[in-house]
């Protein structure tokens, strides 16, 4: 039976019987796996905690600096050679040009499921923004790095279920909103339009 991606539940079966685990996204390998299965990955879960231990230290330091004792260190001039900043540029616009694509081809209709997420993901921008300067987002999204993955492979199972729980939930919810409101909103024949 092919499934889409997604959660699978405990409560999902096979033909045959057989009770399926859950999996956050409908992943089937493991976490370290999922991340790259190298070093960035042994990082990201603490495997090499002497480096992921030095990262955070490091970058709490940093963050300290520039933000709480406002005393950002001098940085010295840096000399870019041309060729260098060509090929950043040109990668940089390579990779604008493909999201900007995207983008259009999502705003003129083309893939719905990307422009609501679009909206969404930039909606909660604009709200974190309002709260946390760029620095400290910055920071929290490292720190997120740093402590998400290394917690969602230790307590998998639980949030899983958990996970499964809030979706079956949500699931419940849409179906009861759909068949009391909007299945209750009488709709009228089609009309074709008429091309002039």
């Amino acid at each position: 039976m092919h499934r889409k991606p997604g959660l699978v539940y405990s409560s999902d079966s096979d033909d045959n019987g057989e009770i399926r685990s859950a999996k956050l996204f409908g992943r089937e390998r493991p976490i370290h796996h999922v991340l790259g299965g190298g070093k960035v990955a042994d990082v990201l879960l603490w495997r090499n905690r002497n480096v992921s231990a030095a990262l955070l230290i490091a970058m709490t330091v940093i963050w300290f600096l520039f933000e709480v004792a406002d005393r950002p260190p001098m940085i010295p001039q840096m000399i870019l050679h041309e060729n260098t900043f060509k090929q950043v540029a040109s990668t940089v616009h390579k990779r604008l040009n493909h999201f900007i694509s995207r983008v259009l081809d999502s705003a003129s209709g083309g893939d719905f499921p990307f422009f609501f997420l679009t909206i969404i993901c930039l909606y909660i921008l604009s709200l974190i923004g309002t709260y946390f300067s760029s620095l400290n987002l910055l920071y929290l999204g490292f720190i997120c790095l740093e402590t998400l993955p290394f917690l969602y492979e230790r307590f998998e199972e639980d949030v899983d279920r958990l996970a499964g729980k809030i979706s079956r939930e949500i699931k419940r919810s849409y179906r009861k909103f759909v068949s009391q409101f909007l299945n209750q909103i009488p709709r009228g024949p089609v009309k074709d339009k008429k091309i002039r």
